[in-house]
């Protein structure tokens, strides 16, 4: 997947702490959404599947936050419980530091349902 400039430009206006946070965000989704493609919208990274939405992130004061998520069965829906924010966000916050494998995990997850949906 090729890096989008408008992704770029994004990532480009928040300090270097929090960009290499959101770099390494960026890098995690992808890597769970290979045959995605990146975009902006509504403001905020997103990968999308087939050219509908994937998965969107965004950079906040305190935390990371992902979007849409949804509920998943099992051992994810545990993980990621603690992180829910409304019925379809996830807050990773900054400190004490992000789960990057967890975010690779939830974009697969996103992934495998889109294709089990057809």
């Amino acid at each position: 997947m090729d890096d989008s400039p408008e992704v770029d430009a994004y990532l480009a206006g928040f300090e270097p702490p929090v960009r290499e946070v959101l770099e390494r965000v960026r890098r995690a989704v992808r890597a769970g959404m290979p045959g995605g493609t990146e975009a902006v919208r509504y403001g905020m990274p997103a990968v999308m599947l087939d050219g509908r939405y994937g998965l969107h992130f965004a950079g906040w004061k305190q935390h990371v936050g992902l979007y849409p998520v949804p509920v998943f069965d099992g051992p994810l829906e545990e993980e990621v419980g603690p992180y829910r924010s409304g019925k379809d966000g996830v807050r990773l916050p900054y400190r004490p530091g992000v789960p990057y494998p967890l975010v690779t995990r939830i974009a697969e997850a996103i992934t495998a349902r889109r294709a089990a949906a057809g």
